[in-house]
């Protein structure tokens, strides 16, 4: 069993009160137009007219070679996390970008693909069949903007 695993509230909280992002920079504040605006902590599309955050986001511990940073969408008010055993919500494109990575949060080779989004669960469940494999990503698959996390449930 899998478990989709958002962006953790205090770091969420750190952006939302102006903490420097991946770059070193104040998260810019915007308004959602309603369409392709996700959440990586509520797991939600960010609705038309909400206050948003983009910034740039390293979903690791540390910096390192594989340690890719990217662009982010977050409420920008206090949401509550997302996530769970199910899709949410945030993922629905056709398709998306689902790696591998080991417990040295480096990309575990020949577990990369983009998937359909109706397998990502049953290919999710076949990646933790490598033991190698401590964790997901799933990216966009246009543009490798991380989406979500997924661990073990």
């Amino acid at each position: 069993m899998i478990r989709f695993t958002p962006i953790p509230t205090e770091t969420v909280r750190a952006y939302q009160a102006g903490g420097p992002d991946a770059n070193g920079q104040a998260p810019e504040r915007g308004l959602s137009d309603g369409g392709g605006n996700p959440c990586r902590h509520c797991m939600t599309m960010i609705p038309k007219g909400a206050p948003m955050l983009i910034l740039a986001h390293r979903p690791f511990p540390e910096p390192q070679p594989y340690a890719e940073i990217g662009p982010i969408f977050l409420c920008a008010d206090a949401c509550g996390p997302g996530g769970g055993t199910t899709l949410p919500q945030v993922l629905d494109s056709p398709d998306y970008i689902l790696r591998g990575y080991g417990t040295d949060d480096r990309i575990v080779y020949g577990t990369g693909a983009v998937v359909a989004t109706p397998a990502l669960l049953e290919e999710a469940e076949a990646r933790f069949g490598d033991a190698e494999v401590a964790y997901l990503h799933v990216r966009s698959a246009r543009n490798n903007c991380f989406q979500v996390r997924i661990d073990r449930a």
